[in-house]
């Protein structure tokens, strides 16, 4: 036999329903969009990648990627930079991401420290090559890239078209150097300081490895190049040079020049000179204290708001 159940009176009804209308209405409240819901859930998403551009239409004039050639023992300089950059004005007009590259990983207590910077920043490349800045590595890292990275643009095409590689103890004015690359053309640059320090002959000297910049074609040619695979020993901003001249590259050359420059301390020299309003790069920042300086000069905490949580005097 089939069983029945008695239908609920109207008032029955009603008071099932109430509560489910009652939460409706707080909804459409609170919620009037739905997309204001589905924001509020993503704000509290972490950001997993040390990617520095902001929401810009047009599209953006170029896009660089930044290497930042560190070891992995150094957590306290990469949480550094990573405040230092992510608290940059946002840019509008390039696309820049940045990443921290280091060899192969040593020690179990690197496997976990490591891993869990990558499970929040999601902002390290680990190659397989030996930790050592004058035997391969930054071969390492510019013929690694074509591989890693082609197909990462969701517009198309190249991924990249400029590539530096930075030091860890440089500051790099994200904005200015950004600027001083918009016009510059995207094929054959070779960009950077010229060393030796009284040239200003780009033509007449090669790039200091505290930070010079690439342009994407270079890359690929390097990460297929017969001849730099078999001469990566040796100072690698020279080597780098010798690559470029025997492979007969790098013909757009720009020495970014006095604003680029070492950290102003002790007898002054032309590879170094006081702080200066344009500057696009300081290097030799060794230590807390000669960070700090120079952030002070270019007013980077100025935005920080007094609170009644702490006492700073």
């Amino acid at each position: 036999m089939e069983r029945s159940f008695p239908k609920p009176s109207p008032s029955t009804a009603v008071l099932l329903l109430l509560p489910l209308f009652l939460l409706i209405l707080i909804v459409l409240v609170l919620y009037p969009h739905e997309s204001e819901l589905q924001s509020l859930v993503t704000s509290c998403r972490p950001s997993r990648s040390a990617s520095f551009i902001e929401s810009a239409t047009p599209k953006p004039n170029f896009r660089l990627f930044i290497g930042i050639l560190t070891l992995p023992d150094h957590y306290e300089r990469r949480h550094l930079l990573r405040l230092v950059y992510s608290l940059q004005p946002k840019l509008t007009t390039a696309h820049v991401d940045i990443r921290f590259v280091f060899c192969n990983l040593t020690n179990d207590d690197q496997h976990v420290l490591i891993a869990l910077e990558i499970m929040r920043f999601d902002d390290i490349l680990i190659l397989d090559c030996a930790e050592s800045m004058d035997d391969g590595k930054t071969y390492a890292y510019f013929s690694s890239l074509p591989k890693l990275l082609n197909g990462t643009n969701n517009g198309g095409g190249r991924p990249y078209d400029y590539v530096m590689k930075a030091d860890d103890d440089i500051y790099i004015r994200l904005q200015e150097l950004v600027e001083s690359l918009r016009n510059k053309p995207r094929e054959d640059v070779y960009y950077g300081r010229v060393i030796q320090c009284y040239e200003t002959d780009p033509y007449k000297g090669y790039m200091s490895g505290m930070g010079y910049v690439l342009s994407w074609d270079l890359v690929e040619w390097i990460a297929t190049s017969e001849m730099v695979r078999n001469h990566t020993v040796g100072p690698e901003d020279r080597v780098m040079a010798g690559w470029l001249k025997d492979g007969e590259r790098g013909k757009n050359r720009f020495n970014e020049k006095p604003a680029m420059y070492n950290y102003p301390e002790g007898r002054l020299n032309p590879c170094m000179h006081e702080f200066m309003p344009d500057t696009v790069a300081v290097h030799q920042l060794k230590d807390n204290s000669r960070w700090a300086r120079t952030l002070k000069y270019f007013n980077v905490t100025h935005a920080f708001k007094p609170s009644t949580l702490y006492h700073i005097p």
